[in-house]
């Protein structure tokens, strides 16, 4: 029995850390809530908000599948929000080399990142 304990654990250890380099980037998520409450401004460029090395962005709208986010992004990424079962959120993933670096989940109270109702253009400029 002791055996297959130390088995699961290793097992769920590197479930555990096959994305522990992926981080939800909570600094850029305020950086943009910020912009966004400032009436005047209507686009925000990503990459004056970023401080990590990243090559594409992807921006999700709520209810994403799983495997609409893999096809879009074109890598394994499981999603750590659970957008698939969320309409309160955005999911913006960074990727730098074909690899998921970073991500952060925008709240959809604070901001509306369609053309509409406050012209809110999310730039997604690449470095």
């Amino acid at each position: 029995m002791k055996g297959i304990n130390v088995i699961i654990f290793s097992l769920l250890l590197l479930v555990g850390c096959s994305q522990s380099s992926v981080q939800q980037n909570t600094e850029l998520e305020e950086s943009i809530y910020s912009i966004v409450e400032d009436k005047n401004i209507s686009e925000i460029n990503i990459n004056s908000l970023t401080n990590f090395d990243w090559d594409k962005a992807f921006l999700f709208a709520p209810y994403t599948t799983q495997e609409s986010l893999e096809e879009q992004l074109g890598v394994d990424f499981k999603d750590p929000s659970n957008i698939v079962m969320r309409d309160d959120i955005y999911l913006l993933v960074f990727l730098n080399d074909n690899k998921v670096v970073n991500y952060a989940e925008i709240n959809r109270q604070q901001s509306n990142f369609s053309v509409g109702i406050r012209n809110i253009l999310l730039l997604l400029m690449l470095q």
